[in-house]
């Protein structure tokens, strides 16, 4: 990220230094002594927490901003699935079989990164959880295009290593789910959902919430394998119980491949299908 010193006032990051060639004296030691920026008892405070959200807000943005990122295709998707060559090693003949979606995970991201870097990837940048899986499957696809590729980890109980192939600059870490969730649809002009777990779903219902409910542009989305997406939600049940109307099930689509999701993103615009856009 930038550092902008620009103005008629001292930089923070030179009185930082300046802070810290102080004397080693009691008071100097002293907490209530530090700056505030640079104490990190202060800044965990729980009253600080507005703080801190605003913080994780603005990291990633301002570094995307600066890189010029103005759209993503966001890829969801299972953890657990594994890379094809290592699906003797998965927990469950399911996964077993699911390994496939690595692939075509990895395809579609590759295809959709070749056409990023024809915009010097300033468009349609690939952005996964940086985790393991599916994740890993997209950030090496961008990797393969020759173009880059976000990843949005998060701190969690079990560590969630970042994978080796999202870009370095691009690879940011969270602490709240909320914001992390915000950063994967700021940018978003389309959504790919491949099987996966809790979290999938819980990606994969929120954005379709916002969707519904005018709060984000209608974009497409696209699900992987249609029999795993109805073996595990009655999408059918839903409308007929009149808790969604049936014209929600309009705001996505079952796909197999990487190359049909691509022919639905294509045709998006012909389809008149467009919602607001409203202010963030």
């Amino acid at each position: 990220m930038k550092d902008d010193p620009r103005g008629p006032f001292r930089h923070a990051g030179q009185d930082l230094e300046s802070a810290r060639q102080l004397p080693d004296t009691p008071q100097a030691r002293s907490p209530a002594y530090r700056l505030a920026f640079d104490d990190p008892d202060f800044l965990l405070r729980d009253e600080l927490r507005p703080v801190r959200l605003q913080l994780e807000l603005l990291k990633p943005q301002l570094e995307l901003d600066e890189r010029g990122i103005n759209s993503t295709v966001v890829l969801f998707g299972g953890a657990r699935i594994p890379r094809p060559e290592a699906k003797d090693s998965a927990k469950s003949d399911a996964l077993r079989d699911m390994s496939r979606y690595y692939d075509e995970a990895r395809r579609f991201a590759r295809l959709i990164t070749e056409r990023s870097v024809e915009t010097n990837c300033t468009e349609n940048v690939i952005v996964t959880g940086g985790g393991p899986g599916v994740m890993e499957a997209g950030n090496l696809g961008a990797s393969e295009a020759g173009g880059c590729s976000i990843g949005l980890n998060i701190v969690l109980p079990h560590e969630q290593v970042p994978n080796e192939y999202v870009t370095p600059e691009l690879c940011f870490n969270f602490h709240y789910f909320g914001i992390r969730k915000m950063h994967f649809l700021l940018r978003a002009k389309a959504i790919a959902v491949f099987p996966g777990g809790f979290g999938t779903l819980d990606e994969l219902f929120e954005s379709l919430t916002l969707i519904q409910t005018g709060r984000m542009e209608q974009v497409p989305v696209l699900l992987f394998g249609e029999t795993f997406w109805r073996d595990i939600v009655n999408w059918d049940a839903l409308a007929a119980a009149g808790t969604i109307s049936a014209e929600d099930l309009d705001l996505f689509r079952f796909v197999e491949t990487a190359e049909e999701a691509l022919d639905v993103i294509d045709g998006w615009d012909k389809t008149g299908r467009r919602g607001t856009i409203p202010g963030r």
